[in-house]
Parts: structure tokens; C-alpha cells; sequence
């Protein structure tokens, strides 16, 4: 098994998309783990080349700031990391801010037009989260759903080393995978 490195000694966030089908989705997400110090999981196939300008130009400047990661296939990621799975779905019971997420935690995310798999919720119904919406709403935004749930987990650990958090990480360097 490959070992993937912790950012953030201690606490590691990785945000997972299975098979992302939009660019500008994937380009927000890359924003958003790059201001966050989190890691990016690509699960192939995707809708798109990493290539495409759209996905470039939503996550603007920040690619130097982001350490992405691809896998083949779902079962490629399973076989090189290691950690807390979580798999966001509509159809999970559990809200998302009901958990107390461990140290280094993985957030997985299904594709635009089908979600997960449904074997793998199935599989971990225990480990299945939502973000609550009304009814007559199908799903959020790809890329507002990995925000907040990202933002949950660095609420949980205290914002670690992202400026403004308090005074004791106002002046903590960006982190670096």
C-alpha cells in the first residue's frame, strides 16, 4: 500500500470525488482544499481532461497550492489510503454535524448526475451523512456540499493552521502537504 503523507501534522482532511463529471465543480473543490490545507482525490473516470480550461479557471491561482492525488477506480483508493470514510449522500439518515470526525478523515463524493455507488452506502450505512435541505430540493451544489462539510470538520479540530481562526494561528505558516 502506498502511504499518503498527513498535511498538517496531526490533522488531515481529503476531499474525495468519484467520477466527477463537471469541471467548475472539481475547480471549486480544488479552491476550496487549497485554502483549506486539504487534500484533493480524483476517482477516474471524470467528465472531463484535468486539462480543461473551465476546471483551471475556477480554481483561479491556487493550483500551486493544491497536492491532488489520482486513483484509477475506487478500489485503487481503498488499496493506497488508509482512514475515516464518510460518504455524502441524500439518501443517508445521518446529518453530517451529528459526527465527531477524527483527526485524518476522508469525505467522499459521488458524481453529479448519480451520487456514490450504491453498494458502497449500502455497505456503511454507519458511515453514510447528509446535509439537510427541504424536501422538494434533490441535492446542493457539488462543490457547496464539500465546503460545508469541509468547513465542519476544520470547526471540529479548531481551524487548525488557517489564519483568522484565533490569535494563536493567525501567524501559523500555510500549510504544506
Amino acid at each position: 500500500m502506498e502511504t499518503l503523507s498527513t498535511p498538517c501534522g496531526e490533522y488531515a482532511l481529503h476531499l474525495v470525488l468519484v467520477e466527477p463529471e463537471i469541471p467548475q465543480n472539481t475547480g471549486n473543490i480544488a479552491r476550496t482544499c487549497a485554502a483549506t490545507g486539504a487534500r484533493l482525490h480524483l476517482i477516474e473516470p471524470m467528465g472531463f481532461r484535468v486539462d480543461d480550461a473551465k476546471l483551471r479557471r475556477a480554481g483561479l491561482d491556487y493550483w500551486h497550492l493544491l497536492e491532488v492525488t489520482y486513483h484509477r477506480n475506487l478500489e485503487d483508493f481503498f488499496a493506497r489510503t488508509q482512514g475515516a470514510y464518510y460518504y455524502f449522500s441524500t439518501k443517508a439518515a445521518r446529518v453530517y454535524t451529528e459526527i465527531n470526525y477524527p483527526k485524518q478523515v476522508y469525505f467522499l463524493f459521488g458524481k453529479e448526475t448519480a451520487g456514490l455507488p450504491e453498494a458502497l452506502l449500502e455497505a456503511q450505512p454507519e458511515r453514510c451523512v447528509r446535509l439537510p435541505m427541504i424536501p422538494e430540493a434533490r441535492s446542493l451544489n457539488l462543490s457547496n456540499a464539500a465546503a460545508v462539510a469541509a468547513y465542519e470538520a476544520l470547526r471540529q479540530w479548531g481551524y487548525p493552521r488557517l489564519r483568522g481562526a484565533s490569535d494563536y494561528f493567525k501567524e501559523a505558516p500555510p500549510c504544506k502537504g
